[in-house]
């Protein structure tokens, strides 16, 4: 299983907008439609990747318990459905059903939107505060498919806490590692 490692985009940068459907709905929507009062966490998932699976319900777990506080949750699939038809919309939306994704699962078809937030893996995390500023980028915590360590979602949650309770928050912060966003050639 090949890891890849989060790009870290700096901390400040303004979360990039961007307009794509979601599997869901079938609606379209933009960063500022889906934008929480209090931050908003914008991740990179697909359907296949084996780190995705790994954390799928401790990402839902997070969604539920951090909407209710003004954290607007994004999950967007950016992968080349050409190659891999396993991330294609319409298992996009079964994917969802399936693991109880009731947050908008965007379809990064033309992949502008991973280029333009420099997303490199599945999952990969970005949490911007309420002037949708970065706060965060990096890991869940440290789980990964078999190193034995069990998942908590700790480094996300301790972000989001952060952010909501306004507190300081390390500028150190690990990448995530995971499968590598499948690019067009």
């Amino acid at each position: 299983m090949a890891q890849t490692a989060s790009n870290m985009l700096p901390l400040g940068t303004i979360a990039p907008e961007f307009f794509l459907k979601d599997t869901n709905s079938n609606y379209t929507y933009s960063f500022k439609n889906l934008k929480g009062s209090k931050g908003t966490l914008v991740m990179f998932i697909c359907n296949h990747c084996p780190f995705v699976h790994h954390v799928i319900k401790e990402i839902v777990m997070i969604a539920n318990d951090y909407r209710v506080m003004g954290i607007g949750v994004i999950a967007i699939s950016s992968n080349d459905v050409v190659k891999y038809p396993q991330d294609g919309p319409e298992l996009m939306a079964e994917f969802a059903l399936e693991n109880k994704i009731d947050f908008p699962y965007l379809y990064d078809e033309s992949q502008e939107t991973a280029k333009a937030y420099e997303a490199a893996c599945t999952p990969d995390f970005y949490l911007f505060d309420n002037e949708d500023k970065l706060f965060y980028r990096g890991q869940l915590d440290d789980s990964r498919p078999g190193n034995g360590i069990p998942l908590s979602g700790s480094d996300l949650r301790g972000a989001i806490d952060a952010l909501i309770y306004n507190r300081t928050l390390n500028e150190l912060q690990k990448p995530s590692i995971g499968c590598s966003i499948k690019w067009k050639q």
